[in-house]
This record gives structure tokens, C-alpha cells and sequence, in this order.
């Protein structure tokens, strides 16, 4: 019965130092959550400015662009998976990546072919793994996504979808992220990029169905004021289309990090508990074998005693 009590204490130390890490972890994902929450937010603003100006030269112009024109000249599609550089954020990353296995599943059903990106470590690793080809990939900012990988992320995919088939051209890019709902919702969304998706302005404008670019086609319709573009409506929607291109994708990384962040405060305050409770129930088999031993001591000097006596 010794022996068990070593074992159990040891137990308990082993998950003490355990939870010290969980806790950390936990209010290191605290602290950093709520500026990744504004980060998500605050560009809200900036999508929404573009949608608007979008849906009036969309309006006013020929709405005839190389992001906007469905390819037929290439099967190859690109998909950029994001998920985290690190573990411990619960089923954030295997989330990302079931939904990423359904949707190449779905491209190789529909005869295309499918070309790889991957933003955060996680992904690369599975791929990797699995002995997948991977055209480019990003590691160290799936929490804090910087502007310059943004950007970096933003021009290979738009110079993947604008170049020729010979040159590696792709037809679509679609993107498979966390959406940020609240700290204990998050919802995986896989989300077609490119081309962007326009239809007549006195009907609707759906760019990838964006809610927020159809309310403001709407908004800009009715009220139909005079534009005059400078130099032309063309070169306005060829700054605007690329700009508007590359703040979804800020928008899908930002949206990204900040549900890690909250997947991983959701997992590490479970882990915290679940130590606190293993440590508890460590404690009471400890002292149940304590018990014991004091037990079988006492009667052993019990059984000594009588058996000293009878003699």
C-alpha cells in the first residue's frame, strides 16, 4: 500500500505542474483575445466602405472583370486551408481540416484538381504527412496574422487566378477558415474567393453571396446618385475589385485568429477543471491508501501484541 501512495502522490505533482501550464495558457488566450476581437471588428468598416463602392461602380459600369469572369481554361483549383501553428485549441484545427477533406473530395468529384495553401502549421504538417503537395504555405502568425503575410497571401492568389493555364493558372480559390461568431461559437465556413460572383445591381449584387455588398447594391440603387470616375469607371473597378479581393482574405485570417484564441481559452479553462477534479480524485485514492496502510499497521502490532501475550 506504500508503494500506491508514491504513485498517487506522484500523480498529483505530475498534474499540479499540468495544470500550471493549462492556467497560463488559458490567461495568455485571455489577454490576447480581445484585441484579436477588435481586430476582426474594427475591419468591418473598411469591407464595408469597399462593398459600397463596389456595388456603385458596379452600378454605373460594366462590371467586366478578370476577377469577376468564370475560367474554363483550367481544372485547377486552389484551396487555402487555415488552421493553427499550435495545438492545444480543442478541435479548432481537426474541424478546419474535416472540412477541408470534404471539400476536395467534392473538387475531385466534379473532375478538378485540386492545388494546396495552407496558412498555419497544423495543416502543413497534415499534409505533409499524408504525403500531399502543398504549393505554398504560411507558419507562425495563425493568432496574429500580420499585414505584410496578408498581403504576401492575397497577391499569390490573385497572380495564381490571373495567370495562364501553362503558367499554373487556377479557375477558383476557395478558402476554408473559422467564421468568429462569439467566445463559445465558431463556425468552420469554406468560402469561394474567386471569381467573384456579380449579377444585376437592380436585382441584387452577391460577390460570393456577402450579405453585406448585396444590402448596399440595394442601398445604392435606389437611390441612384451621379458618379463621375476618374480616370474611368474601368481603372476605379480594377483598384477597387483587388482591394475588395484582399480584405476578404483579411477578414477570413482575422476572423481565424480570433476564434483560436477563444477555442484555445474554452479548452484550456476545460483542461484547468479537469485537472483540478483529477487532482481531487488522486488525493482521496492517496488518502484511501493511507488509510489502508495505517490499518494494516495497527493490526499487525495488534496481532504482535497477542500473540506476545499468549506466549
Amino acid at each position: 500500500m506504500a508503494g500506491n501512495q508514491r504513485v498517487y502522490k506522484q500523480r498529483i505533482r505530475s498534474t499540479q505542474t499540468l495544470q500550471k501550464v493549462f492556467k497560463a495558457m488559458e490567461l495568455i488566450a485571455s489577454a490576447r483575445i480581445g484585441q484579436a476581437r477588435r481586430n476582426a471588428h474594427e475591419a468591418s468598416p473598411y469591407d464595408h466602405a469597399l462593398s459600397q463602392a463596389v456595388a456603385a461602380v458596379g452600378t454605373y459600369g460594366h462590371l467586366d472583370h478578370p476577377v469577376t469572369r468564370e475560367r474554363k481554361d483550367t481544372k485547377r483549383v486552389a484551396v487555402v486551408v487555415v488552421t493553427s501553428d499550435r495545438g492545444m485549441a480543442g478541435a479548432y484545427s481537426a474541424t478546419i481540416l474535416r472540412e477541408s477533406e470534404r471539400l476536395l473530395a467534392q473538387l475531385v468529384e466534379d473532375d478538378r484538381e485540386p492545388v494546396l495553401f495552407t496558412f498555419g502549421r497544423r495543416a502543413a504538417n497534415y499534409f505533409a504527412f499524408r504525403d500531399r503537395p502543398v504549393e505554398y504555405s504560411w507558419v507562425g502568425e495563425s493568432d496574429r496574422p500580420s499585414d505584410h503575410s496578408i498581403e504576401e497571401i492575397a497577391s499569390v492568389l490573385l497572380e495564381y487566378f490571373l495567370s495562364p493555364p501553362e503558367a499554373g493558372g487556377v479557375a477558383e480559390v476557395h478558402i476554408v477558415f473559422t467564421r468568429f461568431v462569439s467566445m463559445v461559437s465558431q463556425v468552420p465556413e469554406v468560402r469561394r474567393m474567386l471569381p467573384l460572383t456579380v449579377v444585376d445591381m437592380r436585382e441584387t449584387t452577391d460577390l460570393n453571396r456577402y450579405v453585406s455588398l448585396q444590402e448596399e447594391a440595394a442601398k445604392v440603387w435606389e437611390s441612384q446618385p451621379l458618379y463621375e470616375f476618374e480616370p474611368d469607371a474601368e481603372a476605379v473597378l480594377d483598384s477597387l475589385l483587388t482591394r475588395y479581393v484582399r480584405s476578404r482574405i483579411r477578414n477570413a485570417l482575422l476572423q481565424s485568429a480570433a476564434s483560436e484564441l477563444a477555442s484555445r481559452q474554452q479548452a484550456m479553462h476545460t483542461a484547468t477543471d479537469n485537472a483540478e477534479d483529477l487532482i481531487t480524485t488522486y488525493t482521496r485514492l492517496a488518502n484511501a491508501a493511507r488509510q489502508g496502510d495505517i490499518t494494516q499497521e495497527i493490526s499487525e502490532i495488534v496481532s504482535g501484541a497477542d500473540a506476545l501475550g499468549a506466549g
